[in-house]
C-alpha cells in the first residue's frame, strides 16, 4: 500500500512535467514562497500547523495526525470526510458493481487509507505559502487571502536522497487566512491593503534562502508578520480518494475529493461549507424550480459580465458541499466534467441552458456596450461553467488533481528544479496575480479579471511567451480552421509559438496542445 502511494506521487510530481527552467523560477516572485529551506524553518516555528491551530502549543513538538484530528475544532472535518468516503463507496458499488473497491493493491479501485489520518506516524508539513490578494473582490475588508498549504507526510523517516521516493502522501490541507486581520495594526494604525501588497512584492526581490529568508519574511516589516491564528477563515482539503490503474475494462483514472470547512470563531469549530462556485449539477438538474432560478441568476446581465471576468460569486443555494474531480478528464466533453449536461448539445436530455439562451445573453451584452473578455460563444460559456468550479479548475493543467502539491523539503537535497512544486496553471497565473499586487501597492484600481484556466491572461506582458505556461511546448491551444467563420471566437486566439503546431487532444474537441511541427 505504501509503495503504491509513493509510486503515484513520484509519477505525478516528477515524471509528469519537465524541470522548471531558469526563466520560470522567477514567476512566483512576490506572490508565493516556495524556497524549500525557508519553508522547513517556518514549519519548525510559528507556521507549523499545530501552532497555527493552537498558538499556545510548543513549536518543538510536531502535531501528528492522531492528535490533529482529535482536536475539538477538527472533529467535524474528520466526520465529514468519513461521510464522503462512505457515499463515494456506495456510489461506486451501485454504478460499477463488478469492480472491487477497498484499501490495498488487490482492489480495482484502490482507496485512500483513512487510517493515515489517525496515525501517530503521519503529519501535515508546510509545503508552500501563496498570496491570493487577487481575490480581494470577494471581501475588500480582508484584502484577499494568504494560504498556508500543508502536505500529508510520513514522520520518523530518514531524509530521502535525490533519486529516492518521498514519504509524502496524496493529500493537502490548505489553511486559508484573511490577508488582513481586524487586530493587525502598525504603530496604532490599521494596516492597508497597499501596505500588505508592498511587503509581499518587496519580499519577492530578496535573494536570500533558508533561515535568513524565513527571518526576513517574519520580521516586523515582513509579509508573514501580519498573519496568525486571528486570520483563519477556513480549511480546504484535497485528497486522492481512489486510484484505478489501467486495465482491460478501463483507462487509468484517479479521483480527488475536494472539501471546504469554514471556521466558526465563536464555536471554535471548522464546519463543512458550500464550495465557492462549485455548481451542484445533479441537484439543479433534478429540481425544476432551482433550475429556473439558476438560469435567471446567471443570465442576468450584471452576473453574466462577472461570470465572463471570472469574478462572479454564485449564491450558495446552487452550490455543493463537496466535489469529486476525476483525472484525467480529457479534452472531449464527458460526464467526468463537473457541468456536463447543463448546456444544450452536451448530451443532456433536459439542459438548463439552451444555445439560444446563451446567444441572447451575448447579444444583450453587446447591445449594452459590455465588452466580454472570454465568453464570446456557446463553447466559451460551457468552458467557463466548468473552470469556474473547484473540480473543473483542478482538472485543468494540474499535476494529477493538484495545482499545488507543494515543495518537498524533506529530501536530503531539496530542489524545485527537479520536482515541480505547482502546476502549469499555477505558474501561468502568477503574472496576473503580481499585476494585481502592483496596482494595490501603487494605489491603482486592480483588474481582478482572469482568463480560462487552460490559458493565462498575458496582461500585456511577454514573460510567458514561448513557455509551457503560455504558447510554448505543452501549452493548451485551439486547432484553427482555414475558414474564419468556422472558428470559435472564445478560443481562436489560442495559438502556438513559432515552430510549434496545435495537435488535437480529443476525438471531437478542437482543443489540443502545442508540439513541435512534424516534418
Amino acid at each position: 500500500m505504501r509503495a503504491r502511494y509513493a509510486i503515484i506521487a513520484l509519477l505525478l510530481l516528477a515524471g509528469a512535467l519537465p524541470a522548471r527552467t531558469a526563466s520560470a523560477a522567477a514567476l512566483e516572485r512576490g506572490t508565493a514562497i516556495i524556497d524549500p529551506a525557508a519553508l522547513r524553518e517556518l514549519d519548525r516555528g510559528q507556521f507549523a500547523i499545530g501552532r497555527m491551530l493552537q498558538p499556545e502549543r510548543s513549536a518543538n513538538i510536531p502535531l501528528a495526525d492522531s492528535q490533529l484530528f482529535s482536536l475539538p475544532s477538527m472533529l467535524p472535518v474528520r466526520q465529514a470526510l468519513d461521510g464522503e468516503f462512505e457515499r463515494y463507496v456506495a456510489r461506486h458499488k451501485a454504478s460499477l458493481p463488478n469492480e472491487t473497491i477497498g484499501v490495498g493493491d488487490g482492489f480495482a479501485f484502490q482507496l485512500f487509507d483513512r487510517a493515515l489520518l489517525d496515525s501517530p506516524d503521519t503529519r501535515f508539513v508546510l509545503a508552500g505559502i501563496v498570496n491570493r490578494m487577487d481575490r480581494t473582490y470577494v471581501s475588500e475588508a480582508d484584502c484577499g487571502e494568504i494560504r498556508l498549504i500543508y502536505r500529508l507526510t510520513r514522520m520518523n523517516e530518514p531524509d530521502v536522497g535525490d533519486n529516492a521516493v518521498s514519504p509524502r502522501l496524496p493529500m493537502t490541507l490548505n489553511l486559508v487566512l484573511k490577508a488582513k486581520s481586524e487586530k493587525a495594526r502598525v504603530e496604532g494604525q490599521a494596516i492597508a491593503c497597499s501596505d500588505i501588497a508592498r511587503r509581499w512584492l518587496a519580499a519577492g526581490d530578496l535573494t536570500l534562502t533558508g533561515a535568513e529568508l524565513a527571518a526576513k519574511l517574519t520580521a516586523k516589516d515582513g509579509p508573514l508578520d501580519l498573519i496568525g491564528y486571528a486570520n483563519i477563515d477556513r480549511i480546504e482539503t484535497n485528497l486522492q480518494i481512489a486510484h484505478a490503474p489501467k486495465s482491460a475494462v478501463r483507462d487509468f483514472r484517479t479521483d480527488y475529493l475536494l472539501k471546504v470547512f469554514r471556521y466558526d470563531p465563536q464555536a471554535r469549530l471548522f464546519q463543512q461549507a458550500p464550495m465557492e462556485n462549485q455548481i451542484d449539477r445533479d441537484r439543479i438538474l433534478a429540481d425544476d424550480g432551482l433550475r429556473r432560478e439558476f438560469k435567471a441568476w446567471l443570465l442576468d446581465p450584471k452576473h453574466f459580465a462577472e461570470f465572463d471576468r471570472g469574478t462572479a460569486l454564485i449564491p450558495e443555494k446552487f452550490l455543493a458541499n463537496g466535489a469529486i474531480a476525476p483525472t484525467p478528464a480529457g479534452f472531449d466533453p464527458s460526464e467526468l466534467q463537473p457541468e456536463f449536461g447543463l448546456v444544450q448539445g452536451e448530451g443532456a436530455t433536459n439542459p438548463v441552458f439552451a444555445e439560444a439562451d446563451v446567444v441572447a445573453a451575448l447579444r444583450k451584452a453587446s447591445a449594452d456596450g459590455v465588452t466580454l473578455q472570454n465568453i464570446r460563444s456557446v463553447g466559451g460559456f460551457e468552458r467557463r461553467l466548468n473552470d469556474v468550479t473547484c473540480s473543473g479548475c483542478h482538472q485543468t493543467r494540474g499535476i494529477g488533481g493538484f495545482h499545488f502539491p507543494g515543495v518537498d523539503w524533506m529530501a536530503a537535497k531539496p530542489s524545485n528544479s527537479t520536482v515541480v512544486p505547482a502546476s502549469p496553471h499555477f505558474f501561468g497565473d502568477q503574472v496576473r496575480r503580481r499585476d494585481i499586487l502592483t496596482a494595490m501597492r501603487d494605489g491603482r484600481a486592480p483588474d481582478y479579471s482572469r482568463g480560462f484556466a487552460s490559458r493565462p491572461q498575458l496582461r500585456g506582458n511577454m514573460e510567458l511567451a514561448g513557455t509551457e505556461y503560455g504558447d510554448g511546448w505543452g501549452a493548451h491551444c485551439y486547432v484553427r480552421s482555414p475558414k474564419t467563420a468556422d472558428n470559435d471566437r472564445s478560443f481562436s486566439s489560442w495559438s502556438c509559438a513559432e515552430g510549434l503546431a496545435c495537435q488535437p487532444g480529443g476525438k471531437t474537441s478542437r482543443m489540443g496542445m502545442c508540439f513541435v511541427k512534424s516534418r
